[in-house]
């Protein structure tokens, strides 16, 4: 099998200096543009890929951006890091992804450092509160900005939205619409996202008098198959909801599945409510009602809180929250009364 290519066979075959080459190659420094393209013409004839590990090694900048997930699963999870990768590259790095359960295992540890060490810094959004890799991360000061992330107080930049504001305009929406019996499908405890819209759920049901039920407030772990078994068991009480409102898209749309498995119909005889709008929000039938995320403008925020942390600027450990924006669409209505 062939060797691969070195950099000084790239710099012999395009006839120049092995520095013009190498800057060429990393986009750094000024070359002419007709000797850059000789020089990508033959690194891509002699099949040459830098070795970024090497570089790395000899304290070269990385122009790589890391995105490390937990769980690569939930829709808007798939748009903010979709956001994240436009952004960087926007900004002249490039992306990598890396998805596991958790990143504090022991088999996970090696891969983890092994990129980790590749990038100039990375991104966590919506990480896990139980993975011990955060903490790790706030010890060692390692260039990091996690996204959406309300679980408890971090000593690295975190970019979240206004969960305790949205969840309220959700649920003030259904009041104004004469609904009192209301109900909240929760997500999972790992983001701390959702007990803060259940805490603005509570919240503003005190503020119009109304007294939150227990039996009201059931689980769907952020999944749709989550939120269809949470409306099954809501739509078995003896005195059902007029309205859901749900930690998450997923989950809401699960709930008009399992609404309309009974045959009921949505909003006339429940209206749902979401949380993030999702592109499939305004597809669905009906067009769900919910709670607009900035997702450009998180992801950006995110991206230049990071690259401020890679270039050195200091950036402080703080949490930058942005505003949300409720989207009526068809899944609300108002209460009608149950004969």
């Amino acid at each position: 099998m062939r060797k691969p290519s070195r950099l000084s066979e790239v710099a012999k075959l395009a006839g120049v200096a092995p520095i013009t080459a190498s800057r060429a190659i990393r986009g750094e420094g000024y070359v002419s543009e007709e000797a850059r393209a000789r020089i990508m013409e033959a690194a891509a004839q002699l099949n040459y890929s830098p070795d970024m590990v090497a570089r790395r090694m000899r304290g070269e900048k990385s122009r790589l951006i890391g995105i490390f997930v937990n769980n690569f699963g939930s829709l808007v999870l798939h748009e903010i890091t979709k956001e994240i990768s436009n952004e960087a590259r926007a900004r002249g790095y490039d992306i990598l992804l890396f998805n596991a359960e958790r990143f504090d295992g022991p088999d996970r540890a090696g891969t983890r450092d092994m990129l980790a060490n590749l990038c100039a810094g990375l991104i966590m959004p919506m990480p896990n509160v139980e993975d011990g890799y955060l903490g790790e991360l706030e010890r060692r000061q390692l260039p990091c900005v996690f996204v959406n992330f309300d679980a408890r107080a971090m000593a690295l930049p975190v970019v979240v939205v206004e969960n305790r504001n949205g969840a309220r305009l959700a649920v003030e929406h259904l009041l104004s619409l004469g609904h009192r019996r209301i109900a909240f499908i929760a997500g999972s405890h790992h983001t701390g996202q959702s007990a803060e819209r259940q805490a603005a759920y509570v919240e503003a049901l005190n503020h119009a008098g109304i007294a939150a039920d227990p039996a009201l407030i059931v689980p769907g772990r952020f999944v749709q198959t989550g939120g269809f078994a949470a409306t099954q068991q809501l739509l078995a009480l003896a005195d059902p909801p007029t309205a859901i409102f749900a930690a998450n898209d997923e989950m809401a749309f699960g709930a008009i599945d399992a609404i309309h498995s009974h045959g009921l119909r949505v909003p006339d005889d429940i209206s749902v409510v979401g949380f993030d709008d999702i592109a499939t929000s305004s597809y669905i039938h009906p067009p769900l009602t919910t709670i607009r995320q900035p997702l450009v403008e998180l992801s950006a925020c995110a991206v230049r809180e990071l690259v401020a942390l890679i270039e050195g600027q200091g950036v402080e450990a703080r949490k930058i929250a942005l505003p949300l924006e409720l989207v009526v669409r068809q899944s609300t209505g108002p209460v009608k009364p149950r004969g």
